[in-house]
C-alpha cells in the first residue's frame, strides 16, 4: 500500500478551519504539488462510526485521490456523536460544501467539478450531502463516492457477521447509531438514512464500493440498485476477500475511485491526461 502512494506525484497538505453552522470546522486541503492548473475539488469525510475518527483517518485515500486524479481534496473534520448527534455532521458537511463553492477561485478549484466522497460513517455523510445539495439547490455536486457506507439505521439489511467473516458486527452498528441518532424518529430521516429516501432522482452520479467480508455490503448494494432505478448513473463494485476496515485503503478500490472521478471531470478547463504509470499498474 505504502509503495503505491510513495510513487505518486508530490503534493502539499494545509490544515486550517472554516466557518460552520455552530462553530469552526477543521479541514485539511491536499493539493498536487506539480500541477498549477485549476482542479476538481473532492470533499472527503472520514469514517469512525459517527462517534470516532479524525482528519488523519482520511489521510491515505485523500492523498491518493489528490495525487492520482489529480484533484484538490478537502478532508472535513465534522463534529462527532454523542456530544454532537444528528444533524450536526451533515449540516457541517453542507457548510463545508457551500464554503468550498464560494471560495473556489481562491482555492484554484473548478466549482463546476465539486465532488464528495467518504467511507463508513463518512459514506453516510457524503450520501446525505448529495441529497441536501439537490434539495437546497445552493451548491451543485457533480459526483459521489461511497466506500463501505453506513446507510440504514434500521439495520434490517445487515449481513450475517459470522458467515461473512466480517470485522464489523451488528452490535457495533447498533451502538454507533444509538449515539448518532438518539431520537428514534431520526432513523427515518433521509439525511440520516439515505436508504429510506424515496426521492433519489436528480442525484449526482455515484460510485459505491463494498467489501465482501462486511455486514454493510448488502445495504450499500441495495442503495446502488435504488439509485439505478431512479435514473442516477451508478457504478457499484464488491471487492472479494476485503474487510470493512480495509476498504478505504485497498489499492484496487482507490484505483477504481480515481477512474470514476476522472470520468466525471470531462470539463474544457481541466486536462486530466497526466502521466501516471502506477495508476495503471
Amino acid at each position: 500500500m505504502d509503495t503505491i502512494l510513495n510513487k505518486a506525484p508530490a503534493f502539499s497538505a494545509e490544515e486550517f478551519i472554516i466557518p460552520g453552522p455552530t462553530g469552526a470546522i477543521p479541514v485539511r486541503l491536499y493539493r498536487p504539488g506539480t500541477n498549477s492548473q485549476k482542479l476538481p475539488l473532492v470533499l472527503y469525510f472520514h469514517g469512525g462510526g459517527f462517534s470516532g475518527g479524525c482528519l488523519d483517518d482520511a489521510e491515505y485515500p485523500a492523498r491518493f485521490i489528490a495525487s492520482h486524479c489529480p484533484a484538490l481534496v478537502l478532508a472535513v473534520g465534522y463534529s462527532l456523536a454523542p456530544l454532537h448527534p444528528f444533524p450536526a455532521a451533515p449540516e457541517e458537511a453542507y457548510a463545508a460544501a457551500t464554503w468550498a463553492a464560494r471560495n473556489a477561485k481562491r482555492l484554484r478549484a473548478l466549482p463546476e467539478l465539486l465532488m464528495v466522497a467518504g467511507d463508513d460513517a463518512g459514506g453516510n455523510i457524503a450520501a446525505s450531502l448529495a441529497l441536501m445539495a439537490r434539495d437546497r439547490a445552493e451548491v451543485a455536486i457533480t459526483a459521489q463516492v461511497l466506500i463501505g457506507p453506513m446507510l440504514d439505521p434500521s439495520m434490517t439489511r445487515l449481513g450475517d457477521a459470522a458467515k461473512l467473516k466480517s470485522d464489523l458486527t451488528a452490535e457495533q452498528c447498533a451502538k454507533r447509531y444509538q449515539q448518532y441518532l438518539p431520537k428514534s424518529m431520526q432513523r427515518m430521516h433521509p439525511y440520516a438514512a439515505p436508504l429510506e429516501c424515496l426521492r433519489l432522482a436528480g442525484l449526482p452520479a455515484a460510485m459505491i464500493a463494498t467489501a465482501e467480508c462486511d455486514v454493510l455490503h448488502i445495504e450499500a448494494e441495495k442503495y446502488a440498485a435504488a439509485l439505478i432505478s431512479a435514473g442516477v448513473p451508478t457504478q457499484v463494485s464488491r471487492f472479494a476477500g476485503v474487510k470493512h476496515a480495509e476498504l478505504h485503503t485497498h489499492a484496487p478500490v482507490l484505483r477504481e475511485i480515481v477512474d470514476f472521478l476522472r470520468r466525471q471531470t470531462q470539463h474544457p478547463d481541466f486536462n486530466f491526461n497526466i502521466q501516471d504509470e502506477d495508476h495503471h499498474a
